[in-house]
């Protein structure tokens, strides 16, 4: 995966976080067309950017839960 298609799917995945319209990992993951494993990757690096990333399993979605800005 070249370094532009890294920062659409982080892109991506920002925008489905923002909208609490992930689903459950397993879909996220179908959705974004990566593994499981590939996707707890891109949520770890969202993290590491400093995105609050968390997970609620009332509404089955990520989300985040302070403001973030994904800059890039």
């Amino acid at each position: 995966m070249t370094t532009l298609e890294r920062i659409h799917l982080l892109r991506r995945l920002d925008g489905l976080i923002r909208r609490k319209a992930t689903g459950m990992p397993c879909e996220l993951a179908d959705r974004l067309n990566v593994s499981r494993t590939s996707l707890f990757r891109y949520l770890n690096e969202l993290k590491n950017l400093g995105a609050p990333v968390e997970y609620c399993r009332l509404r089955r979605s990520y989300f985040y839960s302070d403001p973030f800005d994904f800059l890039c």
